[in-house]
């Protein structure tokens, strides 16, 4: 079928290195041919729907399926215990991504649940998060809205982390909420495990104010007033949560 050109050094020497390489790129013209011709018959065989599909079946002809030597001598870039390396991949990333309470100053709602959720200490973390940012502070982060949800894990953390000195600062934070966007539709939207930590968080507070209101020491044992004007008249703090109490729908 092909014929080998004459390859000489000179009129006496022959090249072999050439005529080598001469021999090989016909056998491997051959191979090439013959493959490519089988191709063709296969892609006719199998009633292909197109030329584009014929081309492919033929173009591709040279590929080889691996066999178990090619796969298990094939370098491992999956670990053997996926789970196991998953987890320590997350705990590391979660390494990566826990704040310090005193480095979060959210200016928007984006931010707030950014560094929400990246919080890793549990719900007493999140509850002095919000005690530290205070009323006025999430109000303004939640001008817009409050986003779904989270009025209602607000007041069970608060519930289940409430201070006896943090009252006022705490009815203070329920009172901000209630000048966010949307909050009544939060309020309508609040689960039955929320809506008995919103009882249970004002019969709390109501109950230290009962305790403290003859108090005359203001000690971190009782309640920490930072008004000096409300200091000696526990009652302004007595109808400023029964203001909010209302706002909050709560029955007595």
């Amino acid at each position: 079928m092909y014929t080998l050109s004459k390859v000489m050094e000179n009129s006496e020497v022959i090249n072999f290195s050439s005529l080598e390489k001469e021999v090989q790129a016909t056998l491997e013209a051959d191979r090439k041919y013959r493959r490519e011709n089988d191709a063709k018959f296969r892609a006719l065989n199998q009633n292909v729907a197109s030329y584009e599909e014929f081309r492919d079946i033929v173009l591709a002809s040279h590929l080889k399926p691996l066999d178990r030597k090619d796969i298990s001598e094939a370098p491992r870039k999956q670990p053997w215990n996926p789970v196991a390396y998953r987890t320590k991949q997350e705990s590391n990333s979660d390494e990566q991504d826990q704040l310090h309470l005193s480095e979060i100053e959210p200016r928007s709602a984006s931010e707030f649940i950014r560094d929400w959720r990246r919080l890793t200490g549990g719900p007493f973390e999140k509850y002095d998060l919000l005690v530290r940012l205070g009323g006025e502070t999430l109000e303004k982060i939640f001008k817009t809205e409050i986003g779904l949800g989270l009025l209602g894990e607000f007041l069970l953390v608060l519930s289940r982390g409430l201070k006896p000195r943090d009252v006022y600062r705490v009815i203070g934070v329920l009172d901000g909420l209630t000048r966010t966007g949307r909050f009544s539709l939060g309020l309508s939207l609040l689960s039955q495990a929320e809506k008995k930590a919103s009882v249970e968080l004002f019969q709390k507070l109501q109950g230290s104010i009962d305790k403290h209101h003859s108090a005359k020491d203001y000690s971190c044992d009782g309640l920490e007033l930072h008004e000096p004007s409300l200091q000696d008249n526990m009652n302004d703090i007595s109808a400023k949560l029964k203001e909010v109490t209302e706002k909050y729908n709560i029955e007595k």
